[in-house]
């Protein structure tokens, strides 16, 4: 079944291909208009700004991530599963739209304030959650690393280039690459 998307779905997601392709600051107005085939002006009835559509794409993303961190977290779990479900939840948003997760991950830098501010402060809060499990499983003996915030962005480094290379039809789904990226960065390469 062909999903029918209103012109606002249809310039926001035309708008994401070109920021993620171009970037942000490269991409004008007038060539959003050409890509969808309409007049410049025509986009202004939908939408006030460009940066509105950035707005957008990153707070919906953010929403994103937070639904499911929240969804496939189990707080009576050990440190190690909950870590693992973590990074099985980001890695499913991650590949769900690669080019909404490129815009996302690159581009927020160019919200203005407020919006900076308040997108800098829900990625701290995100991040936090994956400290505190972080923090649990030191706390338990589960984890040994030399530094909470080091092992988490070493995690969430690791997990935010998949945009760049995960293909829907590749040799292996959404789900497998996330047990394969758990399994590898909860026990490292080395074979006990």
């Amino acid at each position: 079944m062909e999903v029918i998307l209103s012109r606002k779905e249809q310039i926001e997601q035309t708008a994401t291909a070109l920021f993620k392709n171009r970037g942000f600051s490269a991409t004008s107005m007038r060539d959003l208009a050409n890509q969808l085939g309409i007049e410049a002006a025509s986009i202004y009835s939908h939408i006030k700004s460009k940066e509105e559509i950035l707005q957008r794409v990153c707070f919906r993303m953010a929403n994103e991530f937070f639904e499911a961190i929240d969804q496939a977290d189990v707080r009576n779990a050990s440190a190690s599963e909950r870590l693992q479900a973590a990074i099985t939840a980001h890695v499913k948003v991650l590949t769900k739209n690669t080019e909404a997760s490129a815009v996302f991950l690159h581009e927020w830098r160019h919200l203005s304030e407020p919006h900076h501010a308040e997108f800098l402060a829900l990625r701290n809060r995100y991040e936090e959650h994956f400290r505190e499990i972080t923090r649990e499983g030191i706390k338990a003996g589960e984890f040994k690393v030399p530094d909470e915030k080091f092992a988490v962005l070493t995690i969430l480094s690791a997990l935010n280039w998949i945009h760049t290379w995960y293909k829907p039809e590749g040799k292996m789904n959404a789900e497998e690459i996330a047990t394969n990226l758990a399994t590898m960065l909860l026990n490292g390469l080395k074979q006990t």
